[in-house]
């Protein structure tokens, strides 16, 4: 009952028409900043919070909230279109959507992430506000044994759910754990294999390392299309 009480108090502050527009113009900045490769939700956010500083508490998280969520989308749209995703999260996107913009569906796709994204968002918005709290008392529970046993559970996931070669599988989840050592050390503060780089200290970026996997891939493939044409 606390938590059907909640939501009626919620949603009768955030259907206010203020608020809508708020919110409105929250997605649509977001969207239109989004788009631009590499410049994912929170750069979006930190970009954009001064122009909620005339808005009252309430109003502010709702177009803050809209900047995430339109971010979010934006990043989307790029990878369909271009195959290089916005930010991280929009990886996973440019593998189905990108090849359905190849076969001219490209309307279609965007309408797929839209819709997608509005029902995903409003389900899980939902099911956090109900389970929240326990959840919260469970996460106070996990120590580091908890941690790594969870980390391997999602190394062997990862291998067996691979496709093709399991050795290149395992090879790629190597890569990858050696890619996550780059960096400072949260726990010492040591610097590892940054090489006196300073770009490095604050380990290699997922956004920028997912739009040099797929957009520079994407570049060389058009150019030897190109060169096959001419």
């Amino acid at each position: 009952m606390d938590l059907i009480g909640n939501l009626e108090l919620g949603f009768s502050v955030a259907l206010s028409w203020q608020n809508i527009l708020l919110c409105f113009t929250g997605c649509l900045v977001g969207t239109l900043i989004g788009v631009l490769p590499g410049v994912g939700p929170i750069a979006t956010i930190a970009m954009l919070l001064p122009i909620t500083y005339g808005v009252d508490p309430a109003g502010a998280l709702i177009m803050l909230a809209g900047i995430y969520y339109g971010a979010q989308y934006g990043g989307s749209t790029s990878a369909i279109l271009v195959n290089i995703p916005g930010e991280a999260t929009a990886v996973v996107t440019t593998l189905d959507g990108h090849q359905m913009a190849r076969n001219g569906r490209a309307g279609a796709a965007l309408g797929i992430a839209a819709i997608g994204s509005f029902i995903a968002g409003t389900i899980t918005t939902l099911v956090v506000a109900a389970i929240g709290a326990p959840l919260t008392r469970l996460g106070m529970l996990f120590g580091a044994a908890e941690y790594f046993a969870l980390m391997i559970t999602g190394l062997v996931f990862a291998v067996v759910l691979a496709r093709g070669s399991v050795l290149r599988a395992i090879t790629m989840i190597m890569l990858g754990l050696l890619l996550s050592t780059v960096g400072t050390d949260v726990n010492t503060g040591q610097e590892r294999l940054t090489f006196g780089i300073d770009a490095l200290v604050d380990k290699i970026d997922f956004a920028v390392l997912a739009m040099g996997l797929f957009g520079f891939a994407e570049l060389l493939r058009s150019s030897k299309i190109r060169k096959r044409a001419m």
